[in-house]
């Protein structure tokens, strides 16, 4: 950590020094890390802090290192301090979010200095989830996506989402699925067409939320990707980062349902009023779009991925039946 970014975090904290504990992760591609800290002095025990580091030349694991890719990554950083300044101190229980204590930029160097979830209850970190951790999941995305429905995000992205196509063109130009490469930009319109838009997270994947010891709450993490757009972009995904094809199929509705019913009673709860049903049907509707948009992404990007699989190829066979129609 460069002395400025030292000096920084220390004043916010009230802290006489800061002393590295721990490596929690290196960042993609040797864009930095994220560290916990001890800081001298201060009330608090620890403190999470994002360093990044741009490099001159990165090496990104699956060999998409382009100049598109670096300056994607550069705007996410840029992005995920834009949304700590500006928008996270509105995430209330809800939503939960690590509080920003920090964030500063210098050169080719960024540092964001986050409350430590583990210190604040949120110790749990999960590789596959139970169907009631799922629902805690879709609970935080629906106060979420209530929160900051119908919200301009400025400084953020403008739409939201790592897989977009807007800055994908390497991976649809080798994409071998020939009717799914013809529909990519029909696909992409129908999510941008929707009347209801929100933030959504980029990257609600199961590993990005921290649970709570008893399961049934959670915070979130990692908003290098978040923007405008339709909130079943998050809803597919997060289904998609944590069920089989098997699953996918079996659980479907009723994770939608449980999505659903959250989702209304945050907005009751925040006082928007809004057609929720008009909504819902909206939505319903963009859920196999939305699921479709990322499986034209990962088929070009990974087609051997394992989320590959026959529900997505099944989804987005219907989605094309229907553009055809």
């Amino acid at each position: 950590m460069n002395e400025r970014f030292r000096n920084l975090i220390c004043g916010a904290l009230g802290a006489s020094d800061l002393v590295e504990r721990e490596t929690i992760q290196s960042l993609w591609s040797g864009y930095g890390k994220i560290a916990r800290y001890e800081p001298v002095g201060a009330d608090l025990s620890s403190v999470v802090v994002k360093l990044v580091r741009i490099p001159t030349d990165a090496d990104h694991p699956r060999g998409w290192n382009t100049d598109l890719s670096h300056e994607r990554k550069i705007r996410s950083y840029e992005v995920e301090t834009a949304w700590y300044r500006s928008f996270a101190n509105r995430c209330g229980e809800a939503c939960r979010v690590p509080h920003c204590f920090a964030t500063g930029a210098e050169g080719h160097e960024v540092a964001i200095a986050l409350e430590d979830l583990d210190v604040s209850g949120f110790g749990g970190r999960r590789s596959s989830a139970s169907l009631a951790e799922m629902r805690s999941c879709l609970k935080w995305l629906a106060g979420f996506h209530a929160t900051f429905m119908g919200e301009s995000p400025v400084g953020l992205w403008e739409k939201g989402t790592y897989w977009h196509l807007d800055t994908r063109p390497d991976e649809l130009e080798v994409l071998d699925d020939l009717p799914l490469k013809e529909a990519a930009t029909a696909i992409d319109e129908m999510l941008d067409a929707c009347r209801y838009k929100t933030f959504v997270h980029g990257d609600a994947k199961l590993a990005n939320f921290c649970f709570a010891k008893t399961g049934d709450s959670v915070a979130a993490v990692d908003f290098q990707y978040v923007g405008g757009g339709c909130g079943m972009k998050d809803v597919a995904y997060f289904i998609g980062s944590c069920l089989d094809d098997t699953e996918c199929e079996r659980r479907e509705a009723e994770l939608l349902d449980r999505y659903f019913e959250s989702l209304e009673a945050a907005l009751g709860g925040m006082g928007k009023e809004l057609d929720f049903m008009e909504l819902e049907r909206e939505w319903r509707k963009l859920y196999p779009v939305a699921w479709t948009d990322f499986h034209r992404f990962l088929k070009g990007w990974s087609p051997g991925h394992w989320k590959v699989h026959s529900y997505s190829e099944r989804l987005a066979r219907e989605v094309l039946e229907g553009l055809a129609r």
